[in-house]
């Protein structure tokens, strides 16, 4: 019996998360056992050809190729699933989306004539129709683990969609907003680092994401009982998912 054939495919991105893929040690040797990864540039040279049982999709829609290349895996692919902030959500480098990305080429290269650029870096759920979401800046080991442990056997994946709040509750951390008057996006992330950052005394900074029906209003008043002025808010709040529409939105709300 043929093994199922699984890809992992990298567009716009830093391949932080196909480096969590590789850092699942042990149990890739386990999952290589179980399937054939048919493209996966960071383990190994092999490519096969499609089609494919479970597409993993690292990266944003940058560049007019993307666009063409994101639809054939999709029509290739039993599931796509969007990995890390830049497939989920344009990624850091989606604040380019801010402003005017013709400057910036002018700016960085010698001849700008020759770069093809989207106008927006974008997430890939724009494009195609996407099964899955694994959220992070990386994602998460565990997560990445499941999806792949469910798709395999027939179930749907089990993922948390609560906020860090949550983890830091169950931890028992003190609140670093509470207690120390440091900004953090917490309440209205989703988790899925195990709240690292409040863990160690340092505000949420927002890897995962917008949580379900994220209180950002709320928040975003909180932060200004802080002391923060609306330029530092939304600056905040643009970081690694800063196109998500939750966060997106910030701007408009502190510059009515």
């Amino acid at each position: 019996m043929a093994k199922p054939k699984v890809a992992i495919f990298k567009f716009a991105s830093c391949s932080g998360c196909q480096q969590v893929i590789v850092n699942c040690e042990d149990e890739l040797l386990l999952l290589g056992a179980l399937v054939e990864f048919a493209d996966f540039k960071e383990g190994t040279s092999v490519e096969l050809d499609p089609p494919y049982d479970i597409s993993f999709i690292e990266g944003s829609i940058t560049m007019p190729e993307h666009v063409e290349l994101i639809k054939k895996i999709r029509e290739n692919s039993k599931y796509v699933v969007a990995v890390g902030a830049c497939a989920n959500s344009g990624g850091i480098q989606a604040l380019r989306n801010f402003k005017d990305v013709k400057e910036f080429i002018e700016i960085v290269y010698a001849t700008p004539e020759y770069i093809e650029s989207l106008e927006h870096s974008r997430p890939i759920s724009d494009y195609v129709k996407v099964d899955f979401y694994l959220r992070g800046c990386p994602m998460s080991k565990s997560q990445f683990l499941e999806v792949v442990n469910a798709l395999l056997n027939g179930r749907k994946p089990v993922l948390p969609t609560h906020s860090v709040c949550i983890d830091c509750k169950r931890k028992g951390n003190i609140c670093v907003m509470v207690a120390d008057g440091k900004p953090c996006l917490g309440p209205v992330v989703q988790t899925g680092c195990g709240a690292l950052c409040p863990s160690y005394h340092r505000g949420c900074y927002g890897c995962f994401g917008p949580m379900e029906n994220p209180n950002v209003e709320a928040l975003v008043e909180k932060f200004k009982e802080l002391g923060m002025t609306p330029d530092e808010i939304e600056r905040y709040y643009h970081l690694f998912n800063a196109w998500a529409e939750p966060f997106r939105k910030v701007g408009e709300l502190l510059h009515v």
